[in-house]
């Protein structure tokens, strides 16, 4: 059952995705770097691994958050984007 939820949860992430995607009529490089409009949401969690929140002198930072990932970020939604910032 809880895999069964799990897989619910991933295919709404990605369908949202890709729903974001078509509407602003717009593509995400993939792993060879050519456009596509439908992304795999593994895909796009492995663009996110290397972000990092990192404490320096007591104030929070996040650490390799490039403008091609916070380009990504807009199309994941607004509570995506608000745990990205706001954790930190």
């Amino acid at each position: 059952m809880v895999m069964g939820l799990c897989l619910l949860v991933y295919s709404l992430g990605q369908r949202a995705l890709r729903q974001a995607l078509q509407a602003a009529k717009e593509s995400i490089p993939n792993q060879v770097g050519k456009p596509t409009t439908t992304p795999t949401l593994r895909w796009i969690f492995q663009c996110f691994q290397s972000i990092h929140l990192v404490m320096i002198n007591g104030a929070k930072q996040i650490a390799n958050l490039t403008e091609e990932r916070q380009w990504l970020l807009q199309f994941l939604g607004a509570t995506v984007v608000n745990i990205i910032y706001f954790s930190s």
